[in-house]
């Protein structure tokens, strides 16, 4: 990466210091009570108003920029208070995304289901995110074979999918009600008006910190197969999707790894400009491939599982296999368009 040269009205024209870090951490943690409080408000019946998911939303995020702020930092923060910390709000905020990433899911491969049926009762998924095959259209099923077994397969993954929202719905009142909540909120009460900085946290510059954080994130996207990504069909990998294996797709876990890591960068930023700072709009786009890469492997993957399901009928069966498929070319299109988006960011930043 060319070495910047900063003006003097550019918000890092001066060092960043442990006390930006403060008061990040502060808003932070100040979202994060009044989502807290929202969704006390708001009430929590199942499926939740639109008000409560909301909060349930903001308390996520507040969660996991102050967790990642923890991971990044961690040198300029009192040891044992951040080491407690970060793994109590990973579990918080893995527990309230269980619920939305059930309906979500069930929502993709019902609209999924739908389009490679040929049937209008729900709108078609948005052009232009499935991979063509070389040469043309990604392979079609024969509709007529699959109209037969959608409507079992549809209602066989809205038993299943909802039954887990319903599941998750009801873990992520018990968390929020269990002692061990409390005290991670008594803990960021605490953190809204009190960070524990080191001493030497008030003169140490974040940007080398920050730096390292990209450092990452660039090691981990060198290290993905780009050269097969810059392919809008990756075969080889579609026949490995289509493995009856049920561990996670070997190929999809440094992929969900570089989001991470996307996150933990962009989080990183954001302490550094703060709230009034730049946008860059590469790394969003970068992003939400990765968003989309995340949400298709896991609905290929729920596919697959419901396909296992005993004794459904062989219609049903070859259903579910499309729609396994039809996720698998997602996850490559997926991949394609985070290809795309980060060469532009490279060459931008060359």
């Amino acid at each position: 990466m060319a070495q910047q040269h900063l003006e003097p009205t550019d918000p890092l024209a001066r060092p960043v210091t442990g006390e930006a870090l403060a008061g990040y951490l502060r808003s932070q943690a100040t979202e994060f009570l009044r989502a807290l409080r929202q969704h006390r408000e708001t009430g929590a019946a199942a499926g939740g108003s639109q008000e409560s998911v909301a909060a349930a939303r903001a308390l996520r995020r507040s969660a996991r920029r102050i967790s990642g702020s923890l991971h990044t930092y961690r040198p300029l923060l009192d040891a044992d208070w951040s080491e407690g910390m970060r793994p109590e709000l990973a579990w918080l905020s893995g527990t309230l995304a269980m619920e939305h990433a059930h309906a979500a899911r069930l929502e993709r491969l019902l609209a999924a289901l739908h389009r490679l049926s040929g049937s209008a009762a729900l709108p078609a998924q948005t052009p232009g995110t499935t991979p063509p095959a070389p040469g043309g259209a990604p392979p079609a099923p024969e509709r007529g074979n699959l109209t037969v077994g959608a409507a079992k397969a549809g209602a066989l993954l809205d038993r299943q999918l909802t039954l887990a929202r319903t599941r998750a719905h009801s873990t992520a009142l018990q968390a929020l009600g269990s002692s061990r909540f409390h005290a991670v909120a008594d803990k960021v009460a605490v953190l809204a008006s009190e960070v524990p900085l080191t001493a030497a946290a008030a003169t140490t510059d974040l940007g080398p910190l920050a730096a390292a954080a990209e450092e990452r994130l660039r090691d981990a996207v060198a290290a993905l197969p780009l050269v097969t990504a810059g392919s809008p069909y990756n075969a080889e990998a579609l026949v490995h999707g289509l493995s009856p294996d049920p561990a996670p797709h070997p190929q999809d876990a440094p992929w969900h790894q570089v989001r991470l890591l996307l996150r933990l960068h962009r989080y990183a930023r954001e302490v550094l400009y703060g709230p009034d700072g730049p946008v860059d709009v590469r790394l969003l786009a970068a992003g939400q491939a990765l968003d989309r890469h995340r949400d298709a492997s896991e609905a290929a993957a729920a596919a697959a599982q419901a396909a296992r399901t005993p004794r459904i009928a062989p219609a049903t069966a070859y259903a579910l296999g499309v729609l396994h498929a039809d996720q698998r070319h997602e996850v490559e299109a997926a991949r394609f368009a985070f290809q795309q988006s980060w060469q532009k960011q490279t060459v931008a930043t060359a």
